[in-house]
């Protein structure tokens, strides 16, 4: 898409703590926009203290804070907000449109870091690893009886930038993969040797399930009670996309159930989580949204963020027709 015309930004405020404690962004940062002000404290902003920050600038670097109508409804100076990270459910893009704000964006940067993890999650929920854990810190010596992810079969819920990365990886492993998406994939599907099928059919036939959607209205608990029943029993659900697609309290009960062989969750409904339940359900390993936290994939989304300032666009051009 070609960025529209827009004003050179004159002052910047990076919300991310992440961001703004890396020498090297921080250093390329403010060699390219000398003023630039940084998020140093030890806190996440949000409320008061977010819009506080942020009344000074016309630019933002905004990585997970919530960003909605209210907030930017208090922001008259701010004209431009480049996004450090790759989801933008928590920007409210039609708001942003209506008062004129450009968004800078840059989607995939994080693609190899976020599948490299899924991939992780697979192989331990498939082995075990957690249960074998916990077992043995109780006095417990057993030999749990996995999987190889080699002779599983992966289905993978979206198909877009992480959803294809994690499906090249699975190559290696001589994985079946299955893939469901809402868009035509059939092209980039059989470049990968994966198979396009329904979602029942996936949920049918799939001994691991990794979620790689945005969280939208239609996408928001996706996964309740009766469609984590229909999941193959002794299945892994993995999600590493964003919290909300799963009703948590139902997969803790599917999890004590046994009807799930394990669970990995990099994302949660609310972070950081509230329901220390969930993290002593057998199976489940839970990681704080470390996705995209590779070194590499730090430095590529800052790198993006940057460049996001001068090549802002429309925001309305980053809502999909199928994402309302």
């Amino acid at each position: 898409m070609s960025p529209l015309p827009l004003a050179i930004p004159t002052s910047i405020g990076v919300l991310s703590r992440s961001f703004s404690r890396h020498p090297v962004l921080r250093a390329e940062l403010l060699a390219a926009y000398p003023t630039a002000v940084f998020n140093d404290s030890p806190h996440t902003l949000g409320g008061q203290a977010l819009a506080d920050f942020l009344a000074p600038h016309d630019a933002a670097i905004v990585a997970l804070e919530h960003v909605d109508a209210a907030l930017l409804g208090s922001l008259p100076n701010l004209r431009i907000i480049s996004k450090y990270g790759v989801g933008l459910d928590n920007i409210d893009l039609h708001a942003a449109a209506r008062t004129g704000i450009r968004i800078g964006w840059e989607g995939g940067v994080n693609r190899r870091s976020v599948a490299e993890l899924a991939i992780a999650f697979m192989i331990a929920g498939l082995r075990g690893v957690m249960v074998s854990h916990e077992e043995i810190r109780r006095g417990i010596w057993r030999q749990y009886r996995g999987r190889q992810l080699s002779d599983a079969t992966v289905g993978l819920i979206g198909f877009g930038h992480v959803g294809r990365d994690v499906a090249r990886l699975l190559r290696a492993f001589k994985s079946r993969v299955l893939a469901h998406d809402i868009r035509d994939i059939a092209g980039p599907a059989a470049d990968l040797g994966v198979e396009v099928v329904g979602l029942e059919g996936l949920l049918e036939r799939a001994d691991v399930v990794s979620l790689h959607i945005p969280l939208t209205r239609r996408t928001t608990r996706m996964f309740d009670a009766s469609r984590i029943a229909t999941l193959k029993p002794g299945a892994v659900l993995v999600n590493t996309a964003r919290g909300g697609l799963v009703d948590e309290e139902a997969l803790r009960l599917a999890l004590i159930e046994g009807r799930l062989a394990g669970a990995c969750f990099d994302v949660f409904a609310t972070e950081p989580p509230d329901n220390a339940e969930l993290f002593a359900a057998p199976g489940f390993i839970g990681t704080a949204h470390i996705g995209g936290s590779a070194e590499e994939a730090v430095l590529a989304m800052g790198r993006a963020a940057i460049a996001g300032l001068d090549r802002a666009t429309d925001p309305l051009s980053f809502i999909p027709d199928w994402a309302a």
